[in-house]
């Protein structure tokens, strides 16, 4: 099984930069990619960034490409997301999820259905 647990969410305000992280526990050796996703009210979760865990390759949604960057602690077994130039509509729940499959395609289409999900935590932008 694993474990990840999402932290740094709150409130900051439109231009603004917060860094989220995430802690990969249990059996981490098992984990392929790792995402970062995100869900506002009424809206379907989405995923924004996605790497290959302990990897080098990384994919982005356009609507974050420039402004967020998903890097990771392979000694902590953390994985961030510093985002940068934040704005009122990036107002959500931020989730992390670890998949142990070895699919790159997971990653690289930003799929939601990955095995193990954080409990989230809540992102605020004010304008």
């Amino acid at each position: 099984q694993v474990q990840v647990a999402e932290s740094g969410g709150g409130l900051e305000q439109a231009g603004g930069s917060m860094r989220l992280l995430c802690k990969v526990s249990g059996l981490s050796s098992i984990v392929y990619n790792m995402g970062w996703f995100r869900q506002a009210p009424g809206k379907e979760r989405e995923g924004i960034a996605c790497s290959e865990w302990r990897g080098s390759m990384y994919h982005y949604a356009d609507s974050v490409k420039g402004r967020f960057t998903i890097s990771q602690d392979n000694v902590e077994d953390i994985l961030y997301l510093e985002m940068t130039k934040l704005k009122p509509e990036d107002t959500a729940m931020y989730y992390c999820a670890a998949d142990p499959r070895f699919d790159w395609s997971a990653c690289s289409w930003l799929r939601t259905d990955f095995g193990y999900w954080g409990q989230g935590t809540q992102v605020t932008v004010s304008s």
